[in-house]
């Protein structure tokens, strides 16, 4: 069943340290960003991080490397273990081992120290709208042929976190649209099927993206696999 609940910009009361795998990426740059207008601590790991803002730590950190990530994770003296991972990553073209081997990884070392992992996905994993059994994946009017590989590789992702034994993930499939784009704080979340917007697309920009990103460290909701989509102003949240 998909929920529709309306979100508009908050801030926590409690700063939380996050770290962001992917963090030169589309998304996890902007979760950086978001992050830190609420006064969360950073770190963003990725190969080359760079950054010098001081709510920002730069960590080397090669996502496919266990002990890296481990390390990452567990804390130190120079910098504290993250109350929160965002595991936001992506290959071209699609590589279902890297992502389902990095995925188990990161989850297998959150559990060890009982971190809550948030796992931007893809679309494809969504189920489509007034077809239930079908998902995007398989639905040509949002995924066409060329792009299956990529959605075939999010839902791969996604089973491996389903059939992981942390008991605290979360994934986030984006809409069929997600680029660049204007922060609005607005936004509807959804569970696991396709939601579109108030025009009929499925969209949202990758700046509200990770303010939905934000939303759910801060407030984790029940649910194990969610979505969000662009939300006009005065739209009802159940359009």
């Amino acid at each position: 069943m998909t929920t529709h609940t309306p979100h508009e910009p908050h801030t926590s009361t409690k700063p939380l340290t996050i770290a962001v795998i992917g963090a030169t990426g589309m998304v996890g740059s902007r979760v950086i960003t978001e992050a830190g207008t609420r006064g969360h601590r950073v770190l963003a790991l990725s190969r080359k991080p760079t950054g010098d803002d001081p709510g920002v730590t730069p960590v080397p950190v090669d996502a496919g490397n266990a002990r890296d990530l481990r390390e990452a994770f567990t804390g130190s003296t120079a910098r504290p273990a993250p109350d929160a991972i965002v595991l936001s990553v992506r290959t071209e073209p699609a590589d279902p081992v890297f992502l389902t081997g990095t995925t188990r990884t990161v989850l297998d070392i959150a559990a060890a120290l009982n971190i809550r992992v948030l796992v931007v996905g893809g679309a494809g994993a969504l189920r489509s709208p007034g077809t239930p059994d079908l998902l995007i994946a398989d639905d040509p009017a949002y995924v066409p042929t060329h792009l299956r590989p990529v959605a075939a590789a999010g839902i791969a992702q996604l089973r491996a976190a389903e059939t992981h034994g942390h008991h605290d993930w979360v994934y986030l499939s984006p809409p069929a649209l997600l680029q660049p784009g204007e922060r609005t704080g607005r936004y509807r979340r959804g569970t696991d099927t396709l939601l579109t917007a108030a025009d009929g697309r499925s969209w949202i920009s990758a700046e509200d993206l990770a303010v939905a990103v934000l939303d759910e460290i801060e407030s984790p909701g029940p649910e194990r696999h969610i979505t969000a989509v662009h939300r006009e102003p005065g739209e009802h949240p159940a359009t």
